[in-house]
């Protein structure tokens, strides 16, 4: 008598095209296609999780090179002058600050400066 696999392959299998729904053609339907999609898939979202980090700093180093420059210092120099002041904000903060506060920025900047 041959051994089919049982519930459990059949659970395994379920949970996988489960996740493929929405896929194009054979990817949701085919057991082996779908496999594969969602091993990619997986692969793609952790990628992405780390990107996602790397593009929100670049999008707040942008932020702030806007917002320092209104002020006659450009974005190099304003994040030195802010080691050496010992002003302890982080770039997201700043960032914010600057775009929902603006004279609060320019409290910071004008602090830096000095």
């Amino acid at each position: 008598m041959r051994v089919k696999g049982g519930a459990q392959a059949r659970r395994s299998k379920n949970r996988v095209l489960k996740e493929a729904s929405g896929f194009f053609l054979r990817r949701s339907k085919c057991w082996k296609m779908a496999l594969i999609a969602v091993r990619r898939k997986h692969q793609q979202a952790y990628t992405g999780r780390k990107l996602r980090k790397r593009d929100f700093r670049s999008l707040w180093i942008v932020r702030l090179n806007a917002a320092t420059r209104q002020h006659g210092m450009p974005y190099s120099r304003f994040v030195h002058a802010m080691s050496t002041a010992r002003v302890e904000l982080d770039r997201k903060m700043l960032a914010e600050i600057a775009v929902r506060d603006p004279k609060g920025f320019e409290a910071i900047v004008a602090t830096v400066k000095r």
